[in-house]
């Protein structure tokens, strides 16, 4: 089914460990260009209005760091993203730090409140984390934490003012109010790099996660078709990239947290090129390339470019 797609740039680092995932997008353009590929002038391109300035401030929640900043960066997402689908287009995000793509199923809910939504998240980390629980207060470890509605109060080891209560209730109920996504409609593919908060929500809530190891010893076609059968009531789709599902030694270390033993490009590619084939889907999000963290200049823009591509092809045949 060939999607009518819609490109929306979304350069918020506020939520990442490390400076310079804002300038991912950029990369990824540039990688292109180097190409000589007229890829980003073939479809409209929006941007998302980010709150980067909230870095050259204090911060004021030290366990939901910018948490003010990314309340509204969680809105401006979900109503670029509603509305794209609203107007019957695809949303390609390509995006700086993985700390909003809470907000990218809110506005998927939004746009469908009464359709289950299945999520397939690829990447070295379960992103399960919330101020109750975190180490580091970075919140690109928390998103889909949002999406599920998860306080995680049972692994608490942080005691938060009402204030970041508040602001990280607005979170959760961006969109809709309640749980965006259930914990059987997400399938975690090369999560490999997890904290013991996250390892027991993974437990409790029964959350599948596809290794690496798995994938190599089943076979990545083997793991798809697991995938697509425990999604198969899932009327709606959406997948999220984060470069660092890939192994560093292969690509770069051209992001935030690279963590080694991770999926091939070729598996990488694999995955989103079959997934881009499902007439369920309806947005995709690539995720945090940082070319200031890259050791071999601009390659994993390089690569991600590539994954692009060659996803770009599957969704408009």
């Amino acid at each position: 089914m060939k999607r009518d797609i819609e490109i929306l740039v979304n350069k918020s680092e506020i939520t990442a460990g490390t400076r310079g995932s804002s300038l991912g997008p950029e990369a990824v353009m540039t990688a292109a260009r180097k190409r000589e590929s007229d890829y980003f002038s073939k479809f409209p391109i929006h941007h998302v209005q980010h709150m980067n300035h909230l870095l050259d401030t204090t911060v004021k929640f030290p366990y939901a760091k910018r948490i003010e900043g990314l309340v509204h960066v969680f809105q401006s997402v979900s109503s670029n993203v509603k509305a794209l689908l609203d107007a019957q287009k695809f949303p390609l995000i390509i995006a700086s730090d993985h700390g909003s793509a809470g907000g990218t199923i809110a506005g998927i809910k939004a746009a469908h409140p009464n359709k289950r939504l299945g999520v397939v998240w690829i990447d070295a980390h379960g992103d399960l984390h919330t101020p109750y629980t975190t180490p580091s207060g970075n919140m690109h470890g928390m998103p889909l934490a949002t999406a599920l509605g998860e306080d995680n109060v049972e692994c608490k080891i942080n005691e938060i003012g009402e204030e970041e209560k508040h602001m990280w209730n607005l979170l959760k109920s961006t969109g809709i109010d309640g749980p965006k996504i259930s914990p059987e409609d997400l399938v975690f593919i090369s999560v490999r790099d997890t904290e013991l908060p996250e390892d027991k929500i993974i437990e409790r809530l029964n959350i599948t996660n596809h290794t690496v190891d798995q994938i190599r010893d089943s076979g990545k076609e083997e793991i798809l078709r697991k995938t697509l059968d425990q999604l198969k009531d899932c009327e709606i789709i959406y997948v999220s990239f984060d470069v660092d599902s890939m192994d560093p030694k292969e690509t770069s270390h051209g992001t935030g947290t690279p963590v080694d033993h991770g999926l091939s490009t070729i598996e990488a590619t694999y995955f989103m090129t079959e997934l881009a084939k499902l007439d369920k889907l309806v947005c995709i999000e690539l995720v945090e390339v940082n070319p200031c963290l890259d050791e071999k200049i601009n390659k994993m823009a390089e690569v991600t470019f590539d994954v692009l591509e060659a996803t770009t092809i599957e969704l408009e045949k």
